[in-house]
């Protein structure tokens, strides 16, 4: 019997999978087509502090291997989360559930962390200094600007405070380190990579914005590397994204150095994505001798 369970600082997962914020939704549609309490956790839909309706349209584009979008962080507002969307997903999920914090200025995201700590439904704040998609300071890409934000919600958040950060940078471990000296509990990484498709029969870019968020299988060795060269700098826990698309890739991003493995474009795709890499992980495991996750993370170092 192969044990699948891992803990992300003081909390336990019965698996490492859990769906990316902005891949799906709030959580609860998925229960219509399976049981989502297999599910190690859930990050939702990325939340900003007012309504927000997104990007105009057209905001997505096909690629090799992967996707575009550019949905620019749509969502109902935090106080809609809360009071709607929440209970929708506790009344069928009893699992961790992380919440995906967006901003504008460093006092969005500590006003937005604030009001989501109060809330016993959420397990983990994930604070995404890093989307693509929105007009905004470059927090991500600075790690005196990625301090300020880390040290700003953990001022007024209790719960464990994971920073989501971007592959578009020079040195994705001095920016993970500055997250840690300020006091994140963890990293998320990584983030869309940024790109764009242009149509041939209109000479034009495909995306309205013109770029757009790639993400999807073609993205997986940058995120490994990523994960690989922060887990070697840090002393907290990593949540591996990118291109993860089936129970090898997320054995892969553990041996790397993940604790847990987000997987993102894969339910845009295939929506039993995640069902799939769960009950596929034993088999898996058996075949490469692997009788507990928890004992490989890190191996390949």
């Amino acid at each position: 019997m192969v044990d699948l369970s891992v803990r992300l600082g003081d909390l336990e997962l019965q698996n490492p999978v859990i769906p990316a914020s902005g891949t799906f939704g709030f959580g609860y549609e998925f229960a219509e087509i399976y049981d989502i309490n297999i599910l190690g956790g859930i990050s939702i839909k990325g939340t900003t502090r007012e309504p927000r309706f997104g990007n105009p349209t057209p905001r997505i584009a096909e690629c090799t291997s992967g996707l575009i979008n550019s949905i620019g962080l749509q969502n109902p507002g935090i106080d809609k989360v809360i009071s709607e969307e929440l209970p929708k997903l506790r009344a069928c999920y009893k699992n961790p559930i992380i919440a995906n914090i967006g901003g504008f200025s460093i006092e969005e995201y500590a006003e937005t962390c604030q009001k989501i700590d109060g809330e016993d439904q959420v397990e983990i704040i994930e604070v995404n200094v890093s989307c693509p998609n929105v007009e905004k300071e470059n927090f991500a890409e600075s790690p005196e600007l990625v301090a300020e934000v880390t040290k700003a919600v953990k001022r007024v958040t209790t719960k464990p405070v994971f920073i989501k950060l971007s592959p578009s940078v020079t040195n994705i471990v001095e920016i993970a380190k500055a997250c840690e000296d300020a006091g994140a509990d963890g990293i998320s990484l990584i983030n869309t990579l940024l790109g764009m498709r242009i149509d041939l029969k209109t000479k034009k870019p495909v995306i309205n914005n013109i770029k757009g968020g790639f993400s999807g299988p073609a993205i997986l060795p940058v995120a490994l590397r990523m994960v690989y060269e922060v887990y070697e700098a840090v002393d907290i826990p990593i949540m591996g994204i990118g291109g993860v698309s089936s129970a090898e890739d997320v054995i892969e991003m553990m041996l790397a150095g993940a604790s847990a493995v987000q997987v993102g474009a894969a339910n845009l795709v295939e929506p039993y994505a995640c069902k799939n890499i769960i009950e596929e992980l034993p088999e898996v495991m058996k075949r490469y001798n692997i009788d507990s996750l928890k004992n490989i993370i890190g191996g390949a170092h």
